[in-house]
C-alpha cells in the first residue's frame, strides 16, 4: 500500500485536485491546496502546471512533513478529503452513426478487423487503420463492423469525427476527447480542464472497459495518437482516405467494388428485374460509378433511364463528384441554387432558416428542398437524428457543388450569398446571446429591428447558441477571410454566454483568437478589443494555459483603460487577481483586487455600470477574503467574507451567498473548527436546494461529513 506521505502519493493528490478544476468545487479545492502547501513549506509556492512541476512541489512538501509529525498529520487530513467528484457512469450503448441496409463484399476486410479485435493482449494497442478514397465505404466498413451483435464490446461503441483531410480542418484534441468522454457517461464538470490531463483521464476511464472506438476522417498519426490506449479491452479503428506513416496498426484497404459486387449491390437496392432491364446502360453506369458504393447508391434510381446524360466539366476519375454531377442535372432550378450556394463554406450542420437567408428562399420551401437533396444523397442528415432538420455535405460532393457555384453563379453572386449567410448567423448569435445573458455588458445588444426569434427563456437562448456553435466558429473564420472584421468581432463577442455557461473552450478558442486579433488591428484600444482579450483570457484560464491567459488579461486591461471604460478595466484587473488565485500567488491576487476596487471607486454617475457597483464591490470583498485565506490570515479573511455575505444576503443573491458561506466554512476548517463551520455549511446547502448545483452540493456534503465524523 502506498505511503500517503510519500512523494508519489503527494504528487498524486496534487494531480487529482488539479484534474478536478472543471467545476466550482474543484476550483475551491485547488485554492485550498495552495494554502495548505504554503503553510507546510513556509513560503509561497507557484502552482504546478506540468507533471514535473507537480513532482517538484510534492518533494517540497515531503521534505517538510517527513520530520514534522504535526505537519504530516495536517497533510494526511487534507489528502483524505480529496475527492474527484461523482464517479463517471458506465455507458453500455452504441454511439456509432447508423449503419446501412445493404453491405456488399468486404469479407476479407471484416476478417482483418475481427482478427485484430480478438488477438491476445500483449501491451500493444488493438489498432486498425481502415483506408480508402472518398465514397468507397471505409467509414461504412468501420461502422458496420461495430454495429453487428457482438460480445466483444459490452461497455459500448464510441465514435468521433476528427474533421477531414488536413490539419486546417481537424478538430482539436480537447474537443474530441470531451466528445468521447461524454459518450462514456462522463459529465463536463467531471472532466479535467487541461488537455494533457484530459488525455490521461480518458485512458483512465477506458482502462477496464471493453470498448470499440471509431475515429473517423483522420489525416495523420500525430492527430490520432492522443486517443490511443493499450487497454486490453479497447479496440480502436481509425478511418482515413489514405494510409499514413507513424502508426503501428493493421492496415485494412477499402478499394472499388468489382463489377460483380457492384451489380449485387444494385440488385439488393432495387431488384433483379430492374437490373435485368438495364442491360443496355449497365456497363456504362458501372464504369461511371468506378466501384464506389456511394456512386452506385446514388445511381440506383437511374437504372431504368434509357441513356445516361453526358457529364459537364467533371471527369469520370472521381466517382463521387461524377455521381454528384449526375444527380445535380436532375434538380429543379431552386434546388440547384440551394445545393450550390450552401457549399461555399464547410458549415458543420446548417438548417433551413440559415439556408433560406443565404438563397433568398422561403424557409418552409427551403426545408422541403433540403430534405429532397438529402434523399438524392447530395446532402447528409446530421447524425444526431433524421428529424432535426440539419444537414451537411460529404467532402467530395461539396467540392463539386462549390466548383459548380463558381462556374454558374460567378464570384459576385457567391460573395453576396456568403454575405447573406454571415448576416444570418450574426443576427442569430447577437440575439440569442443577448437573451441568454441580458444583464451582461460584455454581450453586444442586437439592433432593435434585428432581434429575430424570441426565446422562451435564457436556457432556450443558450441552447440555440449551442446548436449553432460549430457554424458560429466557422462564420468568424469566414468573416475574417472575407475582409469583414466588424462582423467577425461582433460574432466573437456573442460567444460569451457559451464560454460562461456551457464551456466548450477548445472549440471556441480559434474564433476568440481571430476576434481579438482583428479587434487589435482594426479597433485598437476599444471596448471590443478589451472584451475579446478578456474572453480569450477566460477560456485560456479554464484550459489551464495560464501564461497565455495572463498576457491576454493584461491586454484586456490596457484596452479597457485606453477606452476609458472603467467597469471593463476594473473587471480585467479583477480577473488577473482570480488568475493569481489559480496560480497560488495570493499576495499578488490581493493587490489586484485592491487595484480593481480603486478603479471602481473612481466611477461617476455617468459611467456605464454604476448601478451594479455595490455588487461588484461585494465580489471584490469575497475575493480579498479568498486571497487572505491563501495567505494564512484566517481572521482577516473571515472579516472580508462576512462583509460580502451581508450584501449578498440583503440583495437576495443566493448563488453568491452560497459561495461566500462555503468560503467562510473553509476558513474555519483550515483551523479544524468544525463547530463554527457546520452551521455555515448547512445554510449553504439549504440556499442551493433546487438550483441544480450538484457539484457544489457534493463538495458541501463532504465538508459536512468531515464536521460530523469523529
Amino acid at each position: 500500500m502506498l505511503d500517503p506521505t510519500s512523494v508519489a502519493a503527494i504528487s498524486a493528490v496534487l494531480g487529482a485536485v488539479g484534474s478536478g478544476m472543471a467545476n466550482e468545487a474543484g476550483k475551491w479545492a485547488w485554492e485550498s491546496t495552495g494554502g495548505v502547501v504554503r503553510r507546510i513549506v513556509g513560503r509561497e509556492v507557484p502552482a504546478p502546471v506540468a507533471r514535473e512541476e507537480r513532482d517538484d512541489v510534492a518533494r517540497m512538501v515531503y521534505e517538510q512533513i517527513r520530520t514534522n509529525p504535526q505537519l504530516a498529520a495536517s497533510w494526511s487530513v487534507f489528502a483524505s478529503r480529496v475527492h474527484g467528484g461523482p464517479n463517471p457512469a458506465r455507458a453500455a450503448q452504441s454511439h456509432l452513426p447508423a449503419s446501412i441496409r445493404f453491405f456488399t463484399d468486404r469479407k476479407e476486410a471484416m476478417r482483418q478487423l475481427q482478427r485484430e479485435a480478438t488477438r491476445r493482449a500483449d501491451g500493444r494497442p488493438r489498432l486498425a487503420l481502415v483506408h480508402g478514397p472518398d465514397g468507397m465505404g471505409s467509414s461504412t466498413l468501420a461502422v458496420h463492423f461495430g454495429s453487428r451483435p457482438t460480445r466483444l464490446f459490452p461497455d459500448g461503441q464510441i465514435y468521433a469525427d476528427l474533421g477531414g483531410g488536413g490539419a486546417g480542418s481537424a478538430r482539436d484534441v480537447g474537443t474530441v476527447l470531451r466528445t468521447l468522454l461524454r459518450q462514456l457517461g462522463v459529465r463536463d464538470e467531471e472532466m479535467p480542464t487541461a488537455t494533457d490531463r484530459l488525455g490521461e483521464f480518458f485512458r483512465h476511464c477506458a482502462a477496464d472497459r471493453k470498448l470499440l472506438v471509431v475515429l473517423d476522417h483522420a489525416h495523420s498519426a500525430a492527430q490520432v495518437r492522443p486517443f490511443l490506449t493499450s487497454a486490453p479491452g479497447v479496440f480502436t479503428i481509425i478511418v482515413a482516405r489514405t494510409p499514413f506513416p507513424g502508426l503501428d496498426a493493421v492496415r485494412v484497404p477499402v478499394g472499388p467494388l468489382t463489377d460483380k459486387d457492384a451489380v449485387r449491390l444494385l440488385t439488393d437496392i432495387t431488384d433483379k428485374s430492374t437490373v435485368a432491364a438495364a442491360r443496355a446502360t449497365l456497363p456504362s453506369l458501372l464504369a461511371r460509378c468506378g466501384g464506389s458504393p456511394y456512386a452506385l447508391r446514388a445511381a440506383a434510381d437511374r437504372l431504368s433511364t434509357p441513356t445516361l446524360a453526358p457529364r459537364r466539366a467533371v471527369s469520370d476519375s472521381d466517382p463521387v463528384q461524377g455521381a454528384a454531377e449526375d444527380s445535380y442535372q436532375l434538380l429543379t432550378p431552386e434546388s440547384a441554387k440551394l445545393y450550390r450556394l450552401m457549399a461555399l463554406r464547410g458549415w458543420p450542420a446548417f438548417d433551413a432558416a440559415t439556408a433560406g437567408r443565404a438563397t433568398g428562399q422561403d424557409q418552409a420551401v427551403t426545408a422541403e428542398l433540403l430534405a429532397d437533396l438529402a434523399d438524392r444523397m447530395l446532402l447528409e442528415r446530421s447524425r444526431s437524428g433524421t428529424g432535426n432538420g440539419r444537414y451537411h455535405y460529404r467532402p467530395g460532393v461539396r467540392a463539386h457543388a462549390e466548383a459548380t457555384a463558381i462556374r454558374e453563379d460567378g464570384i459576385a453572386a457567391c460573395s453576396a450569398a456568403l454575405t447573406r449567410t454571415l448576416l444570418a448567423y450574426t443576427d442569430l448569435a447577437t440575439s440569442a446571446a443577448h437573451q441568454a445573458l441580458p444583464e451582461s455588458w460584455r454581450v453586444p445588444a442586437p439592433d432593435e429591428d434585428r432581434i429575430g426569434q424570441r426565446y422562451e427563456d435564457r436556457g432556450a437562448a443558450l441552447d440555440a447558441l449551442l446548436a449553432e456553435l460549430g457554424n458560429l466558429v466557422e462564420a468568424v473564420r469566414c468573416a475574417e477571410e472575407s475582409g469583414d472584421p466588424d462582423t467577425a468581432v461582433r460574432l466573437s463577442r456573442s460567444l460569451w454566454p457559451l464560454q460562461l455557461k456551457a464551456g466548450h473552450h477548445e472549440m471556441l478558442l480559434p474564433a476568440l483568437r481571430i476576434g481579438a486579433r482583428l479587434a487589435d488591428a482594426h479597433f485598437p484600444g476599444s471596448l471590443d478589443a478589451g472584451a475579446l482579450h478578456a474572453q480569450l483570457a477566460h477560456s485560456l484560464t479554464e484550459l489551464g494555459r495560464w501564461e497565455e491567459a495572463e498576457a491576454e488579461t493584461l491586454a484586456a486591461a490596457r484596452a479597457e483603460e485606453s477606452a476609458a471604460h472603467k467597469r471593463g478595466h476594473a473587471s480585467a484587473v479583477e480577473f488577473l487577481g482570480l488568475l493569481r488565485l489559480r496560480q497560488w500567488r495570493y499576495q499578488e491576487a490581493y493587490e489586484c483586487f485592491d487595484e480593481a476596487g480603486v478603479i471602481l471607486n473612481t466611477m461617476g454617475a455617468r459611467d456605464e455600470g454604476t448601478a451594479d457597483l455595490p455588487r461588484a464591490q461585494a465580489l471584490l470583498e469575497r475575493h480579498r477574503g479568498r486571497a487572505l485565506r491563501g495567505l494564512g490570515q484566517g481572521g482577516e479573511a473571515r472579516e472580508r467574507l462576512e462583509t460580502a455575505l451581508r450584501h449578498f444576503r440583503a440583495s437576495g443573491d443566493t448563488y453568491n451567498t452560497a459561495r461566500t458561506l462555503t468560503d467562510l466554512a473553509e476558513t474555519w476548517l483550515d483551523e479544524e473548527d468544525t463547530e463554527a463551520a457546520l452551521p455555515l455549511i448547512d445554510e449553504a446547502i439549504a440556499t442551493l436546494d433546487g438550483q441544480r448545483a450538484e457539484y457544489h452540493l457534493s463538495h458541501l456534503r463532504r465538508m459536512r461529513e468531515r464536521c460530523v465524523t469523529p
